[in-house]
């Protein structure tokens, strides 16, 4: 288990339990009440930190390193069921960015949504979660297949941004992204967009523009990570907490507004504390949002879907 630094009172404490509990295995020695008091100090030590976070831990807690990521959410929804589809039939296969068919209870829909790596390795081969421009021609292929045969979409965002590569630029990464969200506000199948963890930029809108938006509680989503902007405004990156708190990132910052639907609740300690948990959250979560679309014609769907949009912001004509 690793920890974060604001996390390391609640390391101290689940340490204190781990050797009360050894004391009274080893010796014959009644531990009972010492552990029952130390089991109640570590939970509302638990209770106090999360409960309270700041902007820049929340986006500690999104890049936690053993957080479950958008294949592991596939695997739990679909298990067997997924049918994972490859290449955008132009250039060649993005492995940052994942997509196929799979099933939660009887209904079919088309997941799509960008995988990080677990090591040195799989980060290398997954590019750290920035997908090409071949990336997002896959998840635009895919999501054209979904709507030919009336299969509702999924997309499951955790991204740094999109790769911003010598290379992507060459290809078209900016036209590639921009044309995901022509063709997205005009979709005729329902499409359900879910933050599970960094949402980041034009690489997150590639795949963000949902009928119903959901947001994992320790998410966030923003035009640029504290770190970037920090860089630009102050030249240092040791500004990024303020820079956290200024751009109004967190979950309940964008309910507040308007921009997301719906803040999925984590367990306590996070999504990567009690997987199955946050499984059957953001599935039962999923289910519920299409049983609201489902009932929209393909037509109704498109205009409230750019309603929504339209509608987002202020500006001054």
């Amino acid at each position: 288990m690793e920890y974060l630094d604001f996390e390391l009172p609640i390391k101290e404490l689940e340490e204190q339990l781990d050797k009360c509990k050894l004391i009274g295995e080893e010796s014959d020695i009644d531990v009972t009440d010492t552990c029952k008091q130390i089991e109640k100090k570590l939970q509302a030590t638990k209770k106090d930190i999360y409960k309270n976070l700041t902007a820049w831990q929340r986006v500690q807690m999104s890049r936690h390193p053993s957080r479950p990521y958008t294949l592991d959410y596939i695997r739990a929804f679909a298990g067997d069921t997924f049918l994972e589809l490859h290449g955008d039939r132009n250039v060649k296969d993005d492995k940052a960015m994942i997509g196929g068919l799979g099933k939660i209870g009887d209904q079919t829909y088309m997941f799509i949504g960008q995988q990080k790596g677990y090591n040195t390795k799989t980060r290398q081969y997954r590019n750290f979660g920035m997908a090409n421009p071949e990336g997002y021609r896959k998840a635009l292929r895919l999501m054209k297949s979904a709507e030919k045969f009336g299969i509702p979409v999924v997309t499951l965002i955790d991204t740094p941004g999109a790769y911003p590569g010598l290379e992507a630029e060459e290809r078209g990464q900016g036209e590639a992204i921009a044309r995901n969200i022509l063709e997205m506000t005009r979709l005729k199948t329902p499409i359900i967009t879910v933050i599970i963890g960094e949402g980041a930029s034009g690489g997150a809108l590639g795949i963000g523009v949902g009928d119903t938006v959901l947001m994992l509680e320790n998410t966030w989503y923003s035009v640029i990570s504290p770190e970037s902007c920090s860089s630009i405004l102050w030249r240092s990156w040791e500004y990024k907490e303020q820079a956290a708190e200024a751009l109004k990132l967190t979950a309940n910052d964008m309910k507040k507004l308007h921009l997301v639907d719906q803040i999925v609740k984590e367990p306590l300690g996070g999504a990567h504390s009690d997987r199955e948990k946050t499984f059957t959250t953001v599935s039962d979560a999923i289910e519920k949002a299409y049983q609201d679309l489902k009932k929209l014609s393909p037509e109704e769907l498109v205009e409230q879907r750019m309603d929504k949009y339209c509608n987002m912001g202020v500006y001054k004509g």
